[in-house]
């Protein structure tokens, strides 16, 4: 990898005015809604979170309850960031956009078509002939997913470079009357943001510094499709997340791991770097007992959630931009892993 570019909106807030509007503006008449919005004060992490709007208008879009207007302003907002993301990652990797010869984009908090990345093909300056790769649907997990694809595509491709492009806005779905626990848990958790990654094929001259991607893998569960992801109807995108996540991921993550890593005879031990889009405290919890990791190893990720809040298939990218500015060692094994809809985990093993 080249280069990693993150934006977010300028719109920011602390936690506690966010949960202070959110208890006023959802249907929160039972007690027991009230109590999920003390607990999540209380654990959750979460210290500020970027918004697409500033407060109080969220709060009137959401009321509105029109998800033809939501997905709108998603459209504007998500165009906007992404632009940036996308010549911002450009310039720090020193290549041009007609360089550029394929580009990944995933998103899950908004709909559009034709799709992101080609309404921002000509904005930032691709190729007419930029081979495009639309991902919409791999939620949480939609970093991991994106950054494998960009491993199959070089890896098939080495002479090429590709860009991903990564978009939620998570604020612009928020349900205004829907006072389930899990509506709840994702107004309360969820920030925005968008991220862009730069890479090239291993035959190039310009061939990056940055950490390499070396294999991938995935592990999706029968059963489980209704764990995580959304119900979309007239009414927009209403979240469905059950509290089995946390259980799901204890159980099933370290199978996962092993599969990717017996494959290079590594051991989860001699992962120096660990990028992992934990969703929220419980998750963060349940990996590390999964894995047995250190302390500390989830420092980036829990610093991720503290400042920006979870922020989907964001989550990963921003974790990563930030080990890469301290990388480990040079050939220091590091592993990305994300959680999403299926349910599905999705891995990376990187080479620093």
């Amino acid at each position: 990898m080249a280069a990693i570019q993150t934006v977010f909106p300028p719109y920011t807030y602390p936690q506690r005015e966010i949960l202070a509007t959110l208890a006023r503006t959802t249907a929160l008449e039972s007690e027991a809604g009230a109590l999920v919005l003390r607990k999540i004060a209380q654990s959750s992490g979460v210290d500020t979170r970027s918004l697409s709007l500033p407060l109080e208008k969220l709060v009137d879009l959401a009321r509105q309850e029109n998800f033809t207007e939501q997905n709108r302003m998603w459209l504007d907002v998500a165009l906007d960031l992404g632009e940036r993301a996308i010549t911002g990652a450009l310039r720090a990797a020193g290549i041009r956009p007609q360089d550029v010869d394929a580009v990944i984009s995933t998103t899950v908090t908004g709909l559009a078509v034709p799709s992101l990345e080609a309404r921002l093909a000509h904005r930032v300056g691709l190729r007419p002939d930029v081979k495009r790769v639309p991902l919409f649907g791999s939620g949480c997990a939609g970093g991991a997913v994106g950054l494998a694809r960009l491993h199959d595509y070089l890896l098939a491709h080495p002479g090429q470079v590709a860009v991903l492009l990564a978009v939620e806005l998570s604020s612009l779905v928020f349900q205004f009357k829907d006072a389930t626990i899990a509506n709840i848990v994702a107004g309360s958790l969820f920030g925005d943001g968008a991220a862009a990654v730069v890479a090239t094929g291993a035959h190039r001259d310009d061939a990056s510094a940055g950490p390499a991607l070396v294999d991938t893998h995935s592990l999706l569960l029968p059963g489980t499709e209704d764990v995580l992801g959304w119900d979309i109807g007239s009414h927009g995108l209403r979240v469905l997340l059950a509290p089995e996540v946390p259980v799901l991921t204890e159980k099933h993550l370290p199978t996962a791991v092993q599969g990717l890593l017996d494959r290079h005879a590594l051991t989860p031990d001699r992962i120096v770097s660990w990028i992992v889009h934990g969703g929220g405290p419980k998750v963060f919890t349940a990996v590390e007992q999964a894995l047995d990791l250190p302390p500390r190893a989830l420092e980036l990720t829990r610093r991720s959630v503290a400042e920006r809040g979870n922020l989907s298939s964001v989550s990963v990218l921003d974790i990563l931009h930030a080990a890469m500015k301290t990388p480990p060692p040079p050939d220091a094994p590091g592993l990305v892993a994300a959680m999403g809809p299926g349910f599905a985990i999705e891995l990376v093993l990187l080479s620093w």
